[in-house]
């Protein structure tokens, strides 16, 4: 039986990101990026190979966008595709796991889509358009929220009247699944530990940020909640405030809901306490250069996330390893470092070498002698979305 081929993709209210994910091939035949979609300057970037290329698709919708990509994945794929697999954010608690497309699914996805308002919405026009091109194809849904479904009651409600959350879902529901539980497995592969046997902190770091608790492969806790917005310091998400802070603002300054929303979502994190930019990357070359704002950005962002992690570990019953992971997990050595500092109680220590030598995809464990295991480990959304696809349609 030949490898299998699916076609990944990642639908936001103006891009697809994609990847062609081969079963039997460790990297991706196909990669790229449509962006700007619905506008002049909508276009698609792709490495097919090791050949980049570029196509201008002036007013594209993601249903255009995805006409010229069928030939490409097609080719790139010997002229066979086996199934789409789609992100979708949020399913609520309709789904412990991936889904067969069908019209009950695409139902529930819509029903969530007051959970996600930013998010579901565009990946159902992804659901659509491809169901449009490809109708002959097996299409799998694969949530965010899925693999945290196994968080016990206690983890997941708040302290509200048990109404709100009979009638109207107000729960914790918990984001980054994905990648959560890709590198948890891939973090016992690497160290030998049998997956139903062992168990992990993780820490998914990127513009979006969240950690979680895992035990025997299975979410126990997680620092989001019933938004994406819930947790930690974020590149322009606040994470936690004082649930008051809505109405203390609105009687202060006559803000409406949607100003504080959006000022919460797209104004704060490290962009709103650096008063510079929403990238660690600038913050950091900042930070050295003395910026009091960046340097203050950061020094939260770990210390926050020092706290977080440590909430974590009263949901484990031992501990097996701190993983890092997403762009900023994988790549800044300052925030593993300074974040490590501010767990002192549980005697982790880097050794510099190792911790140095971690980053643009290079993975390992990364502690001295004599402290807990610590582990960068690269994510890949895209491969483990791949493996849900082709684990329902082996079943």
């Amino acid at each position: 039986m030949s490898a299998r081929n699916i076609l990944v993709i990642n639908c936001g209210s103006s891009s697809i990101k994609f990847a062609l994910v081969n079963e039997a091939q460790a990297t991706f035949p196909l990669q790229g990026l449509a962006e700007r979609l619905g506008t002049p300057e909508a276009v698609v970037h792709w490495q097919l190979g090791d050949t980049k290329q570029s196509l201008n698709i002036p007013g594209a919708d993601h249903r255009a966008a995805l006409e010229k990509l069928l030939p490409v994945a097609q080719e790139a794929a010997g002229g066979k595709l086996d199934g789409i697999g789609h992100r979708v954010v949020h399913g609520g608690e309709h789904f412990t796991g991936s889904s067969l497309v069908d019209e009950p699914v695409l139902k529930a996805i819509r029903d969530s889509a007051q959970l996600a308002p930013l998010h579901n919405p565009a990946n159902l026009v992804g659901i659509d358009a491809a169901m449009a091109l490809f109708p002959g194809l097996p299409q799998v849904s694969v949530f965010d929220t899925a693999f945290h479904q196994t968080m016990p009651e206690h983890a997941f409600r708040y302290a509200v009247p048990e109404f709100l959350y009979k009638e109207h879902s107000v729960r914790r529901y918990g984001f980054h699944g994905t990648s959560h539980n890709y590198v948890s497995k891939r973090a016992a592969e690497m160290t030998g530990l049998p997956v139903d046997d062992s168990c992990w902190l993780t820490a998914h770091l990127g513009n979006g940020c969240s950690t979680c608790a895992i035990v025997n492969g299975e979410s126990r806790d997680t620092s989001m909640g019933l938004t994406p917005l819930e947790g930690l310091v974020m590149g322009t998400r606040s994470g936690d405030v004082d649930p008051n802070l809505h109405s203390y603002l609105n009687r202060t300054l006559g803000w409406s809901l949607e100003q504080i929303d959006r000022m919460l979502n797209h104004d704060s994190g490290l962009k709103g306490l650096s008063g510079l930019s929403n990238d660690l990357r600038t913050l950091q070359e900042a930070r050295v250069a003395g910026h009091p704002g960046a340097t203050l950005a950061f020094e939260v962002f770990c210390y926050r996330l020092a706290k977080s992690l440590a909430s974590m570990a009263c949901a484990l019953p031992k501990l097996d390893g701190l993983i890092f992971t997403g762009g900023i997990g994988e790549n800044s050595t300052a925030v593993r470092t300074r974040t490590l500092e501010h767990l002192k109680l549980f005697n982790f220590k880097l050794d510099e070498e190792a911790n140095a030598r971690c980053t643009r995809g290079v993975g390992g464990e990364i502690q001295a002698a004599g402290s807990p295991r610590v582990l960068v480990v690269p994510t890949n959304e895209e491969r483990q979305i791949a493996l849900d696809t082709l684990a329902l349609l082996d079943a």
